[in-house]
């Protein structure tokens, strides 16, 4: 007979801590700032990357977090910034204004150059990934 799962109490998994976690993601995303931007592997990496956070994200390999039962008043306040960066974002994307109004990710373009601010950028979309599997 099946148990329900919200009785069922997960033992903790001994590689499923931050001393384990971080030095993995680091190295990983040590490797992915070492690749040419838009270069096939760098693309392969990416997808390889993100495809086994995904696995991991909707097996149940991982244990979760509880969920926050509900955002605070403050939160919403975050839409709005966040709208206007899409619909500028978009807008420039979609006119292709060029130079004279840059999309944002062409502005970060002389900042990831360098493999260690690229290395940076990586660990950050890894570390945010990695908190989206917990939930």
């Amino acid at each position: 007979m099946e148990q329900p799962r919200d009785l069922t109490v997960e033992a903790p998994r001994a590689w499923d801590r931050p001393v384990v976690t971080v030095p993995v993601l680091a190295c990983l995303s040590l490797v992915g700032g070492q690749l040419p931007s838009f270069s096939a592997q760098a693309n392969l990496w990416t997808l390889g990357t993100g495809g086994a956070l995904i696995w991991l994200g909707l097996g149940n390999r991982v244990p979760r977090r509880p969920a926050p039962v509900r955002l605070g008043r403050g939160a919403v306040w975050w839409v709005l910034p966040v709208a206007v960066f899409g619909v500028l974002e978009g807008a420039t994307f979609a006119l292709s204004a060029g130079d004279e109004f840059p999309t944002f990710s062409r502005l970060a373009d002389p900042f990831l150059e360098d493999e260690l601010v690229r290395s940076a950028a990586w660990f950050g979309w890894l570390a945010a990934f990695w908190g989206l599997v917990r939930r």
